[in-house]
């Protein structure tokens, strides 16, 4: 049983990166040139480079305006628009392709949106058979796709099975209607139900769903309902994500009413609740706010020490370079980070004139790789081993990060790290408060202060 402590989670809640990059996002520069992004594309397509791709499509259409969301997101029905959107996609990818070696494999392929399945199934079974003649697949590929139960189909979800998908995940949020009302997201929890039936039927390896506390109206007691449902639907992986009320980044969430929102006591008595509740029903608490069940890959991952974090979250294919593709995606490959142009028209216009659609990027620098790497040894195996990183790097790290080792002490009196002569180890309660524990080897938060606004950190 997973005991929390409140009172520890009052006392670390503040705004911090979620850490899917470092450095993060908000240091992405749009100094960096059309000339250096090709460039690093052909330093990671030289002949000795066999490393594994990873794929993601951003397919940013959605149906309705979901009040909560803080996704790069386009609400059409206008089909034509759509297709459009579809056909320029299938435009970079070619541009892309003619930069890549045709022997490298594609491991992974992750859409994302927007509303994947806002596409009809013929536009999804076309874009992937376009994909597949492009790409060379895996036979043990991780194939996953985000979906919406609200408007979809069996045959939805069939195109996807055909075209190779394995993996599905699909929000929920929450099952009380009050709830559902306050943030424009009306999903009974029969079409819920009804989706993973089809996806079970349909062969897919792995079901996760997405829950959200801090929503509007939210209580324990209600949300330990919903909890109890999908507890009974049994996914294979539960994500539980934070609300973040950021009005000033995303203008739709002015429409949530702020005094709707339950209080700080009440949301942290949710998620103590809830990791609580999951791991006594056999979930393992992976770290931050994903669960999985014992014999899935991420739990695994985790026991291995296997586990990656990127863009899409926690992973596990960590020996693959990611190329991303359609608007305000984020490539991640070498010692570069590149995201594509936030526009339709923009986008549009550089696949015109030939150009793939950057619009801005970052160069990492030693220090930056370095420190990447010790990041996401805390985010994903829980343990840092200096000796690791001094045989890797040709550091001293008690020297080399003697400023950090002297702020993660921070964090021992309340048990959330455990620190010996040779090593790091985050406890269990360190798990949830890992981006925190974190924060310890970030460079640039001094910097960022009064400049980068975060979402908080629990």
């Amino acid at each position: 049983m997973f005991n929390i402590d409140i009172d520890l989670i009052k006392k670390y809640d503040k705004p911090g990166p979620r850490y899917t990059s470092y450095p993060t996002a908000p240091h992405f520069s749009d100094n960096f040139s059309y000339k250096q992004y090709l460039a690093a594309i052909k330093e990671n397509n030289k002949e000795e480079n066999n490393t594994p791709l990873s794929l993601y499509f951003h397919i940013p259409f959605c149906d309705t305006l979901c009040y909560f969301c803080g996704c790069n997101m386009i609400i059409s029905n206008n089909r034509g628009r759509i297709a459009n959107y579809v056909d320029y996609l299938k435009k970079e990818i070619t541009l892309l392709k003619e930069q890549l070696k045709d022997n490298r494999i594609v491991t992974q392929l992750h859409w994302g949106g927007g509303t994947p399945t806002h596409l009809n199934p013929k536009e999804i079974s076309d874009l992937l058979l376009f994909i597949n003649s492009k790409f060379t697949f895996d036979s043990n590929m991780e194939a996953s796709c985000e979906i919406d139960p609200r408007e979809l189909t069996f045959e939805h979800l069939k195109a996807l099975r055909d075209g190779g998908f394995n993996r599905i995940s699909m929000g929920v949020q929450d099952f009380t209607h009050k709830v559902q009302e306050a943030v424009n997201r009306i999903q009974p929890e029969s079409i819920t139900r009804q989706a993973v039936l089809w996806v079970r039927e349909l062969g897919f390896q792995s079901i996760n769903l997405d829950l959200m506390y801090g929503l509007p109206h939210q209580t324990l007691e209600t949300f330990s309902e919903t909890l109890e449902k999908i507890i009974d639907i049994s996914p294979n992986r539960i994500a539980v994500f934070n609300y973040a009320h950021v009005p000033w980044m995303k203008k739709h969430m002015e429409l949530i009413k702020p005094e709707d929102l339950p209080t700080p006591d009440v949301k942290l008595q949710i998620l103590k609740y809830t990791i609580e509740r999951l791991t006594d029903a056999g979930y393992v608490f992976i770290g931050m706010d994903h669960f999985a069940k014992p014999d899935d890959e991420l739990a695994i991952a985790l026991n291995e020490k296997k586990l990656h974090r990127n863009f899409q979250g926690y992973s596990t294919k960590s020996d693959t370079d990611l190329y991303a593709l359609g608007i305000t995606s984020i490539s991640q490959f070498s010692n570069i980070y590149s995201q594509n142009i936030k526009t339709e028209k923009e986008y549009f216009e550089k696949i015109d004139n030939g150009f793939l659609p950057l619009a801005k990027g970052y160069l990492m620098s030693d220090d930056d790789v370095l420190r990447r790497d010790v990041i996401m040894s805390l985010m994903c195996d829980f343990e840092l081993k200096f000796k690791t990183f001094e045989d890797k790097y040709g550091i001293v790290f008690k020297e080399y990060f003697s400023k950090g080792l002297e702020i993660i002490k921070y964090f021992v009196p309340d048990s959330l790290v455990v620190i010996e002569n040779d090593s790091i180890k985050v406890t269990e309660m360190g798990r949830l408060l890992i981006r925190n524990i974190a924060m310890s080897f970030d460079a640039f938060l001094e910097d960022d202060k009064g400049k980068v606004r975060y979402s908080r950190t629990v």
